[in-house]
Order: C-alpha cells, then structure tokens, then sequence
C-alpha cells in the first residue's frame, strides 16, 4: 500500500514537473500563450520589408524605427474577424493621446493579400475605419519571400479557405522603438492593448 502511494506520488510530482517545465513555469498553457510570453521576455528582431501603403508611397519597415508600431495584420475581403480588427484598431488610436499618434506611436495595418490589395483597395480599408496615412497606414508587402518572411516572425499562420479568402490567427502586435516585435495581445481587448503602449510612451 505504502509502495503504491509512494509510486503515485512520484509520478503526480514529475507530472506537475513537466507541466511547469512545458508551461513555463504554468505561464503559457498554449502554444500561443508560450509564443506571447517568449516575445514579452525577449523581443523579436524583424526581417527588413518594403510595404506599399494606401496611397501607392513605398516605405520599409526600418523607417519607422525610432517609433512605437502598433500592427495587425488582415486582407480586405476579409468578412468578419478583420472587420473586428479594424474596429479593435480604431478604438486604439481614439484611446491614444492625440498628440503622440504619429510622432510617437504609428498604427500599421498589414494585408497578407497583396496581389488583391493593391493600394486603391487599401485605400477603401482605410476609408473604412479612418485610417490616415500620419497616424494609420495601410500597406502591402509586395514581394511573396519578404511577406513569408514578415508572417514568420510575427507568428501568423495564413491559410486559404477554398473560397477565396483565408483563416489566419488574429492579434494587436506592438513593435518596440527598435524595430523588434515586443509584445502581443488579444484584439479583442483593445483598451488593454493602449495601457501597454502607453507604458512604453
């Protein structure tokens, strides 16, 4: 009886053992969640782009340097979880304080549909939720390598669904001051996503 304890004890301790180990440290009980924590503790460097943005204007990503991006990624066809996105979007930059959108912080929404999303329909996205091109930008990568390479370190997995349109994991993604991806959050809580940037102001 006393073995049996003893065995069941033992194997409930390296049980918890390697949950705490997989979980780090019971931090991250997903997949996501351990992507998420990993990129809070140490942010990710990302890959130098060049994007076109709803006005056909050409700008990389390293020119943004010096500045807070906020960045989600959508496509324009997109029925429902980037219509979500652009309204989460939206009530970042109203939550923001108006002197620092475009000195400090810059919003970017990126489309993972360029060949659609030429800048005419990037145009009609920011239309749409307000997005101008001081504060909000609008922009497609154009060349496939460097967006694949771009989704990579962002962690968005984009799959065509067979109807046109694509299922894709959705989140407000912060970049620091020095171009690394620094912090990400649920889309579906944008005022909690303004307190982060805020902390970085």
């Amino acid at each position: 009886m006393r073995c049996g304890l003893l065995t069941v004890l033992a194997v409930t301790v390296l049980g918890l053992a390697t949950l705490a180990w997989g979980t780090d440290g019971f931090r991250a009980f997903t997949d996501e969640g351990a992507r998420r924590h990993a990129v809070h503790t140490n942010p990710r460097p990302l890959p130098a782009v060049t994007l076109q943005d709803q006005t056909g204007r050409r700008f990389g990503l390293d020119d943004l340097r010096g500045r807070l991006v906020a960045v989600e990624f959508i496509y324009v066809n997109c029925p429902s979880v980037c219509r979500a996105l652009g309204q989460a979007f939206a009530r970042v930059r109203d939550a923001l304080p108006a002197e620092s959108l475009g000195q400090d912080v810059v919003l970017l929404s990126i489309s993972f549909d360029p060949q659609r999303d030429r800048p005419e329909r990037l145009a009609d996205y920011a239309a749409r939720y307000g997005a101008d091109t001081g504060s909000w930008r609008v922009a497609r990568v154009e060349d496939p390598a460097e967006l694949q390479a771009l989704l990579r370190s962002f962690g968005i997995v984009v799959i065509p669904n067979g109807f046109g349109g694509f299922e894709h994991n959705a989140a407000l993604h912060l970049v620091d001051r020095r171009g690394r991806l620094a912090r990400i959050e649920d889309f579906d809580r944008p005022l909690a996503f303004v307190e982060r940037v805020r902390e970085w102001l």
